[in-house]
């Protein structure tokens, strides 16, 4: 970040650190990042536990901890996502009142282009602190009137989880509606554009897809139904289950092609990333190996021989002659020349 290099892949944070003049100064010494401070916001991640069911949020708890050491009087914002009832434990734990939960709405590729037009802005507290916190985000923001919302923060925190959750059961629809029109030979898109007409459904966040993935979408969805224990419910709990339903027709329809080679076509969760966590196309990957079946990579992210136990292979017109089908979540204008290879969901062009 000193030396203004994006360490990830975001268009609008490559281009700022390059041409814009940045009052930002990243540093590893946290007596300098948190002496005196009015604010200390808080960002780790907070992974999914599978073992416990719970989110691991042993990070935010460490870095709390090592912000009161050194400034018991600043405000901490806590932006990890958290589960529900977790800013008031810690202000137990601490014995401190000075930790606001404030979750953030980032896509990923577009962090801060969301930061500079912000859907809403959230804070779990209603306060004059709060609302200076706030006033510091409409001051770096690019859009006007921005919706604001001051609530508990366990409604905060709910906020976040439900918003992800919601979202992952968006993209299950979609594609659960894809399996239907492809097991009965229908026209998914005719089905999709009719449908989106609707107002209420819209034209948006409905390409289907091998299944959602990424940063916060699995762990965040699976956390809530964890919530749910002994509260009723059917819907929550199914999102999940819907996921891997889906790779597992998806994994079924690749095999009943009968080729030899499957080449995977980028490993990355969406367009113009570079992030493959719990991308869905690593669920297909292992099971097809799980098949037997002979699995080579196009991943250009990558510097390695192999991924996964399978060749990586590097040149893309090699990739594609020594592939029988191409697998590809998102399909790409790279392929156009071998299209009767691909085998895509992507009806769309888009994420």
């Amino acid at each position: 970040l000193n030396k203004k290099i994006s360490p990830i892949a975001d268009k609008e944070i490559e281009e700022y650190l390059k041409t814009k003049k940045l009052n930002l100064r990243a540093t590893q010494n946290k007596n300098e990042a948190y002496l005196g401070r009015d604010f200390v916001v808080i960002a780790t991640p907070t992974d999914y536990n599978y073992k416990k069911n719970y989110f691991d949020t042993s990070t935010v708890e460490k870095v709390i901890g090592e912000i009161l050491e050194i400034n018991k009087e600043t405000v901490i914002i806590i932006k990890s996502t958290v589960p529900i009832g977790f800013t008031d434990r810690m202000k137990e734990k601490f014995m401190t009142n000075n930790i606001i939960f404030s979750p953030e709405f980032l896509r990923e590729g577009k962090a801060l282009y969301d930061n500079l037009y912000p859907t809403r802005i959230v804070m779990g507290e209603d306060s004059e602190r709060a609302k200076k916190f706030v006033e510091m985000l409409e001051e770096g923001s690019l859009k006007q009137n921005i919706e604001k919302i001051f609530t508990g923060s366990k409604e905060a925190e709910a906020i976040k989880l439900f918003s992800n959750t919601y979202l992952a059961l968006r993209v299950a629809f979609f594609n659960e509606l894809d399996t239907y029109a492809e097991v009965k030979n229908l026209n998914t898109k005719d089905i999709i554009n009719g449908m989106s007409l609707d107002p209420r459904i819209g034209n948006y966040y409905n390409n289907p897809s091998f299944g959602y993935g990424g940063y916060c979408l699995p762990k965040d969805t699976k956390q809530l139904a964890n919530e749910y224990e002994n509260i009723p419910n059917k819907l929550i709990k199914s999102i999940s289950e819907s996921n891997i339903t889906r790779q597992v027709h998806i994994i079924d329809s690749i095999i009943k092609k009968n080729v030899k080679t499957v080449g995977i076509f980028r490993l990355i969760m969406k367009k113009e990333s570079d992030n493959f966590r719990e991308s869905s196309i690593q669920g297909i990957i292992k099971g097809l190996k799980l098949k037997g079946v002979n699995i080579i990579i196009y991943e250009p992210n990558l510097n390695e021989n192999s991924y996964m136990e399978s060749q990586v292979i590097d040149d893309i017109e090699e990739f594609k002659s020594k592939s029988d089908i191409i697998v590809a979540n998102r399909d790409s204008m790279s392929l156009k020349d071998v299209s009767d290879k691909v085998y895509t969901r992507d009806l769309y062009g888009n994420n």
